[in-house]
């Protein structure tokens, strides 16, 4: 088998393989069975990678934005939104 048989072979089977674990991961959510990133959509975000590098930064953002912790006093000092009052100290300027 040639290198290019097996590259126009594999280009499509990809293809089949990928829409055949597309819809098994649909079929397993609506069952309420899998939850997280689906694998097919991994599968996709790498292969566009692969072509695109603005697609590897976003990527690189995702999983660098995911790991950031949100905590929630991370707002100014001295706020109080619920009850609608500021409150400013010297060591706070």
């Amino acid at each position: 088998m040639h290198v290019e048989t097996a590259l126009m072979l594999g280009i499509p089977g990809m293809t089949l393989l990928l829409v055949a674990v597309g819809g098994y991961e649909i079929v397993q959510k609506r069952r309420g069975k899998r939850s997280g990133t689906p694998l097919a959509g991994t599968y996709v975000d790498e292969v566009t990678a692969l072509f695109y590098g603005t697609k590897r930064m976003e990527l690189e953002h995702r999983d660098s934005t995911s790991m950031m912790r949100d905590e929630e006093g991370d707002g100014a000092p001295g706020v109080d939104l619920d009850g609608r009052k500021i409150v400013l100290r010297r060591e706070d300027l």
